[in-house]
């Protein structure tokens, strides 16, 4: 907002299992190069938020699916953190802990706008086989057949494009051949 000032805010209190868990998500992020320290004069507090379950609402997508017989799910890896913010938009990432000041170098998942904006790429990036045999659901990737070697080729299509984009799955959380 033009003209808005940007704000301080102290950190929330915490337990000491939060802090706990805070201090190791601090060193991950920071060891992964999603965060970096900050001498900005402003922050918002940090505030931690149970996930639910990112799977695919199958229910709502049926129709689309009609004689389909062969799926795979890909999960992409930290979906969010995969994507750059831009240098002029890191400031206004900027978060205060009881261990520090930091600002994101890549989208983290509590910005308003970043379900939208991470639907948006995946869109892009799918658009001419979304409805076809692909559908995305902010980091989740639906592959869908009617024939094996069909979905094989699908597979191919969709790993090759996720290869082409730099974005990376989390092996352990798809599913292939169901």
């Amino acid at each position: 907002i033009p003209g808005a000032e940007p704000i301080s805010k102290a950190p929330y209190r915490m337990a000491p299992v939060e802090l706990k868990e805070l201090k190791e998500q601090l060193q991950k992020m920071l060891e992964n190069g999603f965060i970096r320290p900050s001498v900005l004069p402003w922050g918002a507090p940090v505030l931690f938020v149970k996930k639910k379950d990112g799977s695919l609402r199958i229910d709502d997508l049926f129709d689309q699916l009609q004689g389909a017989k062969y799926f795979s799910k890909i999960d992409l890896r930290s979906g969010y953190h995969q994507l750059r913010v831009k240098d002029q938009n890191i400031s206004k990432t900027a978060f205060r802990t009881c261990y520090g000041h930091y600002e994101f170098l890549v989208m983290p998942s509590g910005l308003t706008n970043a379900p939208a904006v991470f639907m948006d790429l995946m869109n892009r990036i799918f658009h001419e086989y979304l409805d076809k045999f692909v559908i995305v659901f902010i980091d989740d990737i639906l592959v869908y057949s009617k024939f094996e070697e069909e979905h094989e080729q699908h597979l191919r299509i969709v790993l090759e494009i996720l290869r082409q984009k730099k974005l990376y799955a989390k092996f352990s959380k798809c599913e292939f051949w169901l």
